[in-house]
C-alpha cells in the first residue's frame, strides 16, 4: 500500500470483532456495532507547533489503539475498510 497521512494523520485497520457469543450464539452482520479497537497501520510526520516545528506523533505503526465510536473517515484502500483520523481522536495505546 502506498498511503502516507498528511500532518498529525493516522490511517488505522479495525480489529475484527467475534463473531460469537460465550453462550455460542452467532451475531449476524447487520446487528454487530463497529470495534472501536484498531491497529496503526500508517502515521503522519506530525503536527506543527506555533514556532513552525514539527512535533513526532505519540502513536507508530503496529500499534493498538482505542478510538472514540464516531470518530475518523471511512476509506477504502487496496480492498481493505480502514479509518483515517486526527491522532487527538486517538483515546490512548493498548499495551
Amino acid at each position: 500500500m502506498a498511503f502516507r497521512p498528511l500532518g498529525d494523520r493516522v490511517l488505522i485497520k479495525r480489529v475484527e470483532e467475534v463473531e460469537k457469543t460465550k453462550g455460542g450464539i452467532i451475531i449476524p452482520d447487520t446487528a454487530k456495532e463497529k470495534p472501536q479497537e484498531g491497529e496503526v497501520v500508517a502515521v503522519g510526520p506530525g503536527a506543527r507547533d506555533d514556532s513552525g516545528k514539527i512535533q513526532p506523533l505519540d502513536v507508530k505503526p503496529g500499534d493498538k489503539i482505542l478510538f472514540g465510536k464516531w470518530s475518523g473517515t471511512e476509506v477504502k484502500i487496496d480492498d481493505q475498510d480502514l479509518l483515517i483520523m486526527k491522532e487527538s481522536d486517538v483515546l490512548g495505546v493498548v499495551e
